[in-house]
């Protein structure tokens, strides 16, 4: 059976041999212009003259578009607000695309947009948290405030209380392929081929600002060098571009990003500042706490709403918190409009919980580990059995968050405590404590956090797809869904689908681009939902084809429909079997259908956003970290030396492609919250807008012990062969590796070293010396 095997990615062979073909790899007609845009040198800024002369006159120049050059919308936003792909008027962001010029070269292209003479009138730029709370500059209008239960009470129980604040860093996506498109005008409509996650918006926002019905626009995306929620809604603009200068022009466009520009455009993870309070009884459970998330979003909402909303979600991390209180503060500023990233604000609401959590294990003198696990919600007895009807006794009571969801499969304490002892956690907790006893200078430190994550759109419309399958009168495949491929093996796991309900090898099941002209109306490649939603929608189609199939073996052979078999590439219905490209060659001559379309809508979810209350996620996926870390307390240096990881991937589809997505996950969750620093200067110029500045993990940078085990134990729910979703949630796991030094900088005095993420060498230093007492 393919499903559950370790399968290579899809285009392993391509990636290593450099053959894998991606937007720049397109061989272009030779008339194709390149594109660059003109950017803000200001933050906030009306243009008072623009002066395009020297640009239009440049070498290689074909035309060049402002504004008012857009025929019909000129937005590329996601959200209800506008967002102009060209400034209107008024700059928000040094960056922000001015002008575009459409040249013969992409080389031509960016020199020319360098040769513009703006003027400027300056306006007031709001940078920070504390201006935007200071100008009252909030989207939707205020705070949003969500929670439950009576929070003054809770901490009038409290015999131990903490409170701080927690900065927590952005992150720049930083995908090897950057942002792309291309643009062929066609004698009905238009042809885009770019790299995106969501091909049906870039279908939408290029269809609006051509003024055309969206059946004139076809999008094709096979393959992203990276996407990570960066080319969920950031691409709009360079689609809309092409789209709007090849219908200029009558010539195919095509832009690309350069590495500096892509920085300095498109958006990144939101930054947060968490103020939190919260306190527990004199047995250590947790009985009220209060979060106010302060979010610098940028100049436009673009999807910080949403990543807002699952930040508020997920600030109850892994805890039955009985009186709890989240309010957020969605900030309007003058910087790149922050927009979504792997995990989607889940990562900032968990790690602010954990923090706040170490604080109150300090202050109460305990064992962190030991308090998470005296507040985890209950755990089933028996919860990774599939759900049967009627099986929830009222023996057992399901915990509920405070959005008003039950957690019904909470196996956190299960894995804990396998993961705890697999890792051999008491022991090296004593070893390290010993190490900090005999060494003055290095200190090591040691976490083990969990992960709570919620698999669903929270938009419910978003939680659908469909797919489309063929299979040919020889027997071969053909399948095409909405899903997008951005390396994260999704069409191989969903080829795998195929492959186990028509019994036959992989190698028969072909893959295609997806187009938004084979399945339409698709929703973003996101949300860790790829496999989940796809994989049953291929799933629907390929099992009617295989039901007209069985009924025509079973009607040729005299078996019920019923007893006819798929397995090992042949049809078997009694004493027959036939092989499967037979079986496929026989159906057609007998006029029966080999093609069918599937849907699937998720199940059980509801979601009021406005309230804050309803069922938003299907099931949860769960897993666990241990980090063991050393810090330098001279330099602030440090490592990581070792991680284990047990992670909860239901009964995985593809074994070998989920332990990659957790270990990358975990990698680049590290890169986050240790290394990874985005720095604006005064006048809200991005200056980290490199990768000589800006920097990623390398290669050393990995823990030098890095073991990862699934915890292999079938999902609850109704999932795709009761897999679960494994795209975000093991980026959480290296908050494990954030609070490893921060224990590591406890180690060094008796204060709270209130560590701030990320965590570099001169934040260790910082935390150092406030364990140590100074100010």
């Amino acid at each position: 059976m393919s499903v559950g095997t370790r399968k290579e990615h899809d285009s392993a062979h391509l990636h290593v041999t450099g053959a894998a073909r991606y937007v720049d790899d397109i061989p272009c007609p030779a008339n194709t212009l390149h594109l660059a845009f003109g950017l803000s040198s200001e933050a906030h800024a009306g243009i008072t003259a623009l002066d395009l002369e020297a640009v239009r006159a440049a070498p290689g120049v074909v035309a060049v578009l402002t504004a008012a050059d857009m025929p019909f919308a000129n937005n590329a936003s996601p959200a209800p607000e506008p967002e102009p792909v060209l400034a209107e008027g008024v700059v928000h962001y040094v960056g922000q695309p001015i002008f575009l010029v459409a040249a013969t070269s992409h080389l031509a292209a960016r020199k020319a947009a360098r040769l513009a003479k703006v003027d400027y009138e300056p306006r007031p730029a709001i940078l920070t948290v504390e201006q935007a709370l200071a100008a009252k500059s909030h989207f939707e209008g205020g705070p949003v405030i969500w929670g439950r239960g009576d929070v003054a009470a809770g901490f009038a129980q409290a015999v131990h209380r903490v409170e701080g604040s927690f900065d927590i860093g952005g992150q720049e996506h930083f995908y090897l392929e950057g942002q792309a498109a291309l643009a062929l005008p066609e004698d009905q409509g238009m042809v885009i081929r770019c790299s995106s996650q969501h091909p049906t918006e870039v279908q939408h926002k290029v269809a609006d600002a051509l003024g055309c019905a969206m059946h004139d626009v076809r999008v094709e995306m096979r393959r992203m060098g990276g996407g990570f929620g960066g080319k969920e809604s950031q691409g709009n603009p360079l689609a809309i571009a092409c789209a709007v200068a090849a219908r200029a022009t009558g010539r195919p466009c095509k832009m690309r990003y350069d590495r500096d520009d892509d920085m300095m455009i498109t958006g990144k993870r939101h930054d947060f500042r968490v103020r939190y309070r919260i306190g527990a009884d004199a047995e250590g459970r947790i009985v009220a706490a209060e979060f106010t998330h302060l979010v610098r979003c940028g100049w436009s909402p673009d999807l910080s709403l949403p990543v807002c909303d699952r930040a508020m979600l997920h600030a109850d991390s892994a805890y039955d918190l009985p009186n709890i209180r989240i309010e957020s503060h969605r900030l309007r500023t003058n910087s790149q409009s922050a927009t979504a990233f792997r995990g989607f604000g889940g990562p900032q609401g968990m790690i602010a919980t954990e923090v706040a959590l170490d604080h109150l294990a300090h202050a109460m003198g305990r064992d962190p580990l030991e308090l998470r696990q005296r507040n985890f919600y209950a755990e089933r007895p028996g919860a990774a059995c599939p759900r049967t009807p009627g099986d929830i006794s009222g023996i057992w009571k399901a915990g509920e968050t405070h959005y008003g969801q039950p957690v019904e499969d909470f196996i956190l304490g299960g894995i804990t405590e396998k993961l705890a002892q697999s890792a051999d956690f008491a022991a090296r907790r004593a070893k390290v404590a010993a190490w900090n006893d005999a060494n003055a200078t290095l200190k090591r430190g040691l976490s083990l956090t969990p992960v709570k994550f919620g698999i669903s759109f929270t938009l419910t419309q978003l939680n659908q797809a469909g797919a489309l399958v063929h299979v040919y009168s020889d027997g071969s495949i053909q399948l095409n869904h909405g899903g997008t491929e951005m390396g994260q093996g999704l069409h191989r796991k969903v080829c795998q689908v195929a492959a186990s309900i028509f019994g036959v090898r992989d190698e028969e099941v072909r893959i295609t681009a997806t187009a938004t002209d084979k399945v339409p109306n698709t929703s973003a490649t996101a949300a860790s939902s790829g496999a989940d939603l796809n994989g049953m929608a291929v799933k629907a189609a390929c099992e009617t084809i295989k039901a007209r199939l069985a009924a025509f073996m079973a009607e040729s052979t005299g078996c019920a429909p019923g007893e006819v078999r798929f397995e090992a590439g042949e049809v078997r219905a009694g004493e027959t079997a036939l092989p499967f490209a037979t079986v496929a060659r026989q159906a057609h001559a007998a006029r029966i259908s080999l093609s069918s379309t599937g849907f699937y809508a998720t199940p059980r979810i509801s979601w009021d956003r406005i309230k804050g209350q309803g069922r938003p996620f299907f099931y949860f996926a769960y897993g666990a970290a241990v980090t063991e870390v050393v810090i330098d307390t001279l330099t602030g240096e440090n490592r990581i030396l070792r991680t284990d990881i047990l992670h909860d991937a239901g009964k995985s589809l593809n074994p070998a492609i989920d332990i990659g997505q957790i270990e990358g996950g975990y990698i680049q969750g590290a890169g986050w919250l240790t290394t990874e620093e985005l720095v604006w200067d005064a006048a809200g110029r991005l200056r980290t807008h490199a990768p000589s500045t800006y920097k990623i993990p390398a290669c050393s940078d990995r823990p030098r012990i890095f073991n990862v085990a699934l915890w292999d134990e079938p999902n609850r729910e109704e999932t795709i062969y009761r897999s679960k979703a494994v795209g975000e949630p093991p980026f959480m796991l290296a908050i494990s590796a954030f609070l490893a030094l921060e224990d590591a900088c406890r180690a060094c005095g008796p204060d709270w070293p209130a560590l701030r993420a990320p965590a570099t060498p001169e934040a260790v230093l910082d935390a150092v010396r406030r364990a140590r007492g100074a100010a």
